[in-house]
C-alpha cells in the first residue's frame, strides 16, 4: 500500500507526535508498505529517507506548550507537489485541526483520508471559534482515530462526529531488552521531558525533592531533556543541588537504558496530556512508574494497577509516594511485573495492525460512504466493526 503520512510539528524538535509518526512509518515499512512522511524541518536537519521536508517551521504557543508549525503559500505548494508525486492510496494526517501541514493537506487531497487526533484540551475556545473554517476540511476525512478516550472527548465536544480509539504504539521489546547502566542504578528517581516546559511537571518534582532527601539523603534524581538546568534547581537548597544529575538530550538507546536503571520513574505532568507515551515506554522497560493522576495517565496505568498515582501538582503527595516506593523493593517488583504484562496492548504488533485495519476499511470504499455523512459516522462504525472482529 502507498501511504502518505503528514506530521504537523517540526521533525527536528523531539515530541510525542513526531516519535509516534516515526515509529509508525518504520513499522509499516518493515511490513513492506511504501511510506512517505511530509513534515516541517530546517534545511540542515538530517532526515530519514522516507521523510520529505515541507520547509522550516515557526514556534506557536498551544495547549500549554510550544508547537513548531508550518503554514503558508510555500507550504501549500509543497503539499500539492508531495501529493502529486506520491499518488497515495491513503493519506494519514495527524492533528488536522492545527494550522499546519495537516489542514493544508485536507484542503488539497483527494481520496481516502485518515486523521489522528492527539490533543486533549476540554476548554479550547480557539478550536470552537475555528470550527467554521475547519468544517470543510474535516468533512473530507474518511475515518478518525483518537489516541485516547480523552482525545476522543475533545474531538466530540469541539468538532462533533466521533473517532475510534487506537493508542500510541511502542516497540515494547526495544525497551525490555535494554541493558541497565550501573552508574544510573541505586536509589535513583528518573525524569524525562522538556525541563523548561511547566506542564511537564519538573517544578513539582523539585518541590518534592527536599522531603525525599531529608529521609533518604542518598537518593539521586536523573533528568533527561533540554532546558535551563541552572534555573531548574534554583529553588533547591544549595546542598541538595548535587543530588540532581542532568543528562541533557539522550538517544533512544540511552532513554531505554535510563528507564531500565532507575528505581522509580516519575511523571509529574500537570495537564495537557492526551495519552502518556513516556509511561508506556517506562512500563515496557519494567520500570516502577509514579505519575500524577491525570485522566490520561490513569488510563495508561490501568487505574493505578500498573503504577502508582499521586494527586496532580501536590508535591507533598509525590514525596510521600516516592518514599514508600523507594523503601519497598517488593512493591516495586510487583508493579514492574504488572506493568510489563499490561503494556503489551500498546506494542506496535497490535497498534500497527489496528491502524492498518482503518486504512484497509477506507480504501475498500468507505471514503465514498463517509462523504455522504458530515460526521463520518458510517466510516467510524465500519472501522469499529472491523477492529471488533480482529479482537
Amino acid at each position: 500500500m502507498r501511504i502518505g503520512i503528514v506530521c504537523p510539528y517540526s521533525w527536528d524538535v523531539p515530541g510525542g507526535v513526531q516519535f509516534h509518526i516515526r515509529d509508525l512509518a518504520d513499522h509499516l515499512i518493515r511490513l513492506g508498505h511504501e511510506v512517505s512522511v511530509l513534515a516541517p524541518a530546517d534545511d540542515d536537519t538530517p532526515l530519514p529517507p522516507y521523510v520529505v521536508s515541507a520547509g522550516r517551521a515557526v514556534p506557536v504557543p498551544y495547549n500549554g506548550s510550544v508547537a513548531r508549525l508550518n503554514f503558508g503559500f510555500l507550504s501549500a505548494a509543497r503539499v500539492r507537489r508531495w501529493l502529486h508525486e506520491g499518488d497515495f492510496e491513503v493519506i494519514h494526517i495527524h492533528e488536522p485541526t492545527s494550522p499546519s501541514l495537516g489542514l493544508l493537506t485536507c484542503w488539497a487531497a483527494q481520496g481516502p483520508i485518515v486523521a489522528t487526533f492527539h490533543t486533549s484540551n476540554p476548554r479550547s475556545r480557539a478550536m470552537i471559534a475555528a470550527y467554521p473554517i475547519l468544517q470543510p476540511a474535516l468533512e473530507k476525512i474518511s475515518a478518525r482515530i483518537a489516541v485516547s478516550e480523552y482525545a476522543r472527548r475533545t474531538l466530540v465536544e469541539h468538532l462533533g462526529g466521533d473517532a475510534v480509539v487506537i493508542p500510541n504504539g511502542v516497540d515494547v521489546d526495544f525497551f525490555a531488552r535494554a541493558e541497565p547502566r550501573p552508574e544510573w542504578q541505586g536509589d535513583t528517581l528518573g525524569f524525562i521531558g522538556r525541563i523548561d516546559e511547566p506542564r511537564k511537571g519538573l517544578p513539582v518534582l523539585m518541590r518534592a525533592l527536599p522531603k525525599i532527601l531529608a529521609e533518604r539523603p542518598r537518593t539521586r534524581l536523573l533528568v533527561a531533556g533540554r532546558g535551563d538546568e541552572v534555573e531548574a534547581v534554583a529553588g533547591l537548597p544549595a546542598e541538595m543541588r548535587e543530588r540532581v544529575e542532568f543528562l541533557g538530550m539522550v538517544s533512544d538507546e540511552d532513554k531505554a537504558r535510563l528507564l531500565r536503571s532507575v528505581d522509580v520513574y516519575v511523571a509529574p505532568n500537570t495537564g495537557g496530556e492526551s495519552f502518556g507515551i513516556i509511561l508506556v515506554e517506562a512500563l515496557s522497560a519494567g520500570a516502577t512508574v509514579l505519575a500524577s493522576d491525570l485522566d490520561a495517565f490513569a488510563q495508561v496505568l490501568d487505574g493505578g494497577a500498573a503504577g502508582e498515582l499521586f494527586v496532580n501538582e501536590d508535591a507533598e503527595a509525590l514525596a510521600d509516594a516516592a518514599l514508600k516506593l523507594l523503601a519497598d523493593p517488593a512493591r516495586r517488583a510487583e508493579l514492574g511485573d504488572r506493568g510489563s504484562r499490561h503494556v503489551r496492548r500498546f506494542d506496535w504488533s497490535t497498534v500497527g495492525a489496528d491502524i492498518l485495519a482503518v486504512y484497509e476499511t477506507v480504501t475498500d470504499g468507505m471514503a465514498s460512504v463517509a462523504a455522504d455523512d458530515r460526521t463520518g459516522t458510517p466510516a467510524r462504525v465500519a472501522v469499529r466493526e472491523r477492529l471488533r472482529r480482529r479482537a
